[in-house]
């Protein structure tokens, strides 16, 4: 039977949650699950339903609209397997743990690639049967080696774009080519520390404990939205290098934590903001 999640944001007002159910109903669909939340500062409504059943989908969206009476968000989407495409520098670890993921059926997406702009990694992802592609970076302007992967990824259509400790910093323009579609993973426990180096950053500061952050990229450094963080206790005799392998683990796990998120469409963003379910 056709599985589809259907995601609606707007304006909260009374008698949502009976209206769409209601012509859900008329549609003689199912509701396998539902999520909702209202943003009550902003009056916002947010809700995520799992559906079954033949989705006659213009018609269905077109009276979901026009029972809200207001300015919507509605997307409706096939409950299915989506593709990736992962970037990656010379670290391996996050890398390697969605590569091992995919391999064990754990990560219910499709690694169409790995993209690099050094060769260090070739032979980790050869080892899986996945094309990995290395795109140089050196002696060539940025614009020109942005363009290269653009076109290859353009090409590739993945539905996200995962920085698995991809060490460079994406244009405007890159960013704007995949809009909401980039994750990525900062190896410190966001807003604080930003940038590089944040372990040496942590340890100046004296912190007690690291974390890591998945958010998704925009314009600004490390400033996306946040999808998922996590923390672990460290003391005082760690050394900024001792803190850099005690987060791998933590890195590792709120990536994929994260991608799964966005791949069960779990995640809705609003402002700089996002709502998970």
């Amino acid at each position: 039977m056709n599985r589809h999640i259907l995601l609606i944001k707007c304006q909260d007002t009374k008698g949502l949650v009976f209206k769409i159910s209601s012509i859900l109903l008329l549609h003689n669909l199912n509701i396998e699950q539902n999520n909702e939340f209202v943003d009550k500062a902003q009056n916002i409504f947010f809700m995520r339903t799992e559906i079954s059943g033949e989705v006659e989908r213009e018609k269905l969206l077109a009276e979901i609209k026009a029972s809200l009476q207001c300015e919507s968000e509605i997307t409706l989407c096939k409950q299915e397997q989506k593709s990736i495409v992962i970037f990656a520098t010379k670290e391996n670890h996050c890398l390697g743990d969605l590569l091992i993921r995919h391999n064990s059926s754990d990560l219910n997406a499709k690694i169409l690639a790995v993209i690099s702009n050094h060769n260090h990694l070739e032979s980790l992802v050869n080892k899986f049967e996945i094309p990995y592609h290395f795109i140089d970076s050196e002696n060539i302007p940025r614009e020109q080696h942005e363009e290269q992967i653009i076109h290859l990824c353009k090409t590739l259509q993945p539905d996200l774009l995962v920085l698995a400790k991809y060490m460079r910093i994406l244009s405007a323009h890159f960013v704007e080519s995949f809009p909401n579609q980039i994750i990525n993973i900062h190896h410190s426990f966001l807003p604080a520390f930003i940038g590089a180096n944040p372990y040496k950053q942590a340890h100046a500061r004296g912190v007690k404990v690291i974390g890591a952050t998945a958010h998704f990229v925009n314009n600004n450094l490390d400033d996306g939205p946040i999808i998922c963080q996590d923390t672990i206790q460290i003391n005082h005799t760690y050394t900024w290098q001792d803190m850099q392998k005690a987060g791998r683990d933590v890195e590792k796990a709120v990536l994929a934590k994260a991608l799964n998120l966005a791949l069960e469409e779990r995640i809705f963003l609003h402002n700089n903001r996002t709502v998970i379910f």
